[in-house]
């Protein structure tokens, strides 16, 4: 088994608890491994610490489990780096929420301006991890679960030779999502979904051995006006049985723009303030389970559940146990969808193993949805540079370019208005 470092960036974050219980409950396949926890907030670190110790002598694993503020120390000769943090953290996640929706552009934290944000936030901390890998852990592999995960590794692969996959669970959970949408069993849907992060289309939908298809159709007929669905289950169920393919929820901002872009204006509160407003909950629970000679996590009161950022433990896994397993993961293309360049980030299978990660050649994506995508992917890539590199010039014609932004005026003022308000998380040269 893996006798790795493996440092988890992120980890004094409200999901490091839930992350610690995934790696854990795999403990046996990472027996001899030392565990490094970084982050910013000592308090917050001492505490994960603590619970993981715990849960881990209670599986009886031989675990090292340490934690430091000190990031460059902490990567020190480490062969795994997961990174998970929120540059900023929710309150910023609020303004990259509200600002747009004052403008009459959807607020959301991956998608439009607000994604948009956070990626320029987000490939700032990641400029500096990158250099303190490369200065003392550069053969290591990052695994990375920061967010937009697409256009992190978009920017990383163009500029360091440090290996880095992104994960999402996405391909895994919008099939299942549909499914259930439709009064179905989502353990009998089998599909393989491509093309970006929050941006992908199934290839092969089945549901117990046949077409999907077909039964998401009579599933939608029965169902579109029994006034019990949600209008959300009801959307996503159109937009499938329309395209014939099953869409990654997030495509619901795109394809029902008027009516989410209401509805997010509607509603009292921004998601960013909801998850706040629940935050101290969670860390009394974490303290409380820490406190504990017996811990054990409640998903009701653990952000994200008690088994969070599990595909990326399955990831490591895969790789430092050579186990030869097929992913979804975010990787340069290289040839692997069709009509996308070989060097963008891609959403894909992959198979995994000791040499690495390889992306699986997929069909091309069905055309009367590939343009969409497409139209994303040239603003992913034109995004990464410009927060690796770019001045405001370069960052205002990268925002001009996402589908939600029909005026190059609205676009500086709300790049103009955000700049400023989160100026704390940004370099000087993307500020006004």
């Amino acid at each position: 088994m893996a006798r790795i470092k493996l440092a988890y960036i992120g980890g004094g974050s409200t999901r490091a608890p839930g992350t610690m219980a995934s790696l854990i409950e795999q403990g046996e396949n990472f027996q001899g491994a030392e565990i490094v926890l970084i982050d910013l907030n000592a308090e917050r670190l001492e505490l994960v610490k603590t619970l993981a110790q715990k849960m881990a002598q209670q599986r009886g694993l031989d675990l090292v489990i340490t934690a430091t503020t000190d990031r460059r120390a902490g990567l020190r000769d480490c062969d795994a780096v997961l990174t998970s943090f929120r540059p900023g953290g929710f309150e910023a996640r609020y303004l990259d929420e509200s600002i747009p929706l004052k403008h009459g552009i959807i607020g959301q934290e991956t998608q439009g301006p607000g994604g948009f944000f956070m990626a320029l936030r987000s490939i700032h901390v990641m400029k500096s991890i990158i250099a303190d890998m490369e200065a003392v852990c550069p053969n290591a592999w990052l695994f990375n679960y920061t967010n937009p995960i697409n256009i992190v590794s978009e920017s990383v692969t163009h500029h360091s030779a440090i290996p880095i996959v992104s994960l999402c669970e996405g391909p895994i959970i919008f099939p299942r999502m549909i499914a259930r949408a439709a009064d179905l069993d989502p353990d009998k849907v089998e599909a393989v979904m491509i093309g970006l992060n929050h941006g992908s289309w199934s290839v092969r939908h089945r549901y117990d051995g046949e077409d999907f298809m077909p039964v998401l159709r009579d599933a939608y007929e029965r169902k579109r006006n029994d006034g019990v669905s949600t209008p959300k289950q009801l959307r996503m169920l159109k937009l499938a049985v329309t395209m014939d393919s099953i869409p990654a929820d997030y495509f619901r901002y795109y394809y029902f723009t008027d009516e989410m872009l209401a509805e997010l204006q509607a509603k009292p509160t921004t998601r960013a303030q909801d998850i706040m407003a629940r935050a101290s909950d969670f860390w009394e629970h974490y303290r409380e389970q820490a406190e504990s000679d017996h811990p054990a996590l409640d998903p009701s009161r653990s952000r994200g559940g008690i088994h969070e950022l599990e595909l990326a433990i399955d990831a490591i896994d895969a790789v430092f146990n050579n186990r030869g397993e097929v992913l979804p993961v975010n990787v340069p293309n290289r040839g692997a969808i069709l009509d996308f360049a070989d060097d963008l980030v891609v959403e894909v299978p992959g198979y995994l193993d000791r040499s690495g990660v390889t992306p699986l050649v997929q069909p091309a994506l069905p055309q009367h949805v590939a343009g969409l995508v497409k139209m994303l992917a040239e603003y992913q890539a034109l995004t990464a540079e410009a927060a690796w590199s770019g001045g405001r010039k370069e960052a205002v014609r990268a925002l001009a370019s996402h589908p939600f932004m029909h005026s190059l005026e609205k676009t500086e003022v709300i790049y103009d208005e955000m700049s400023a308000a989160l100026k704390a998380y940004l370099p000087e040269r993307l500020l006004s």
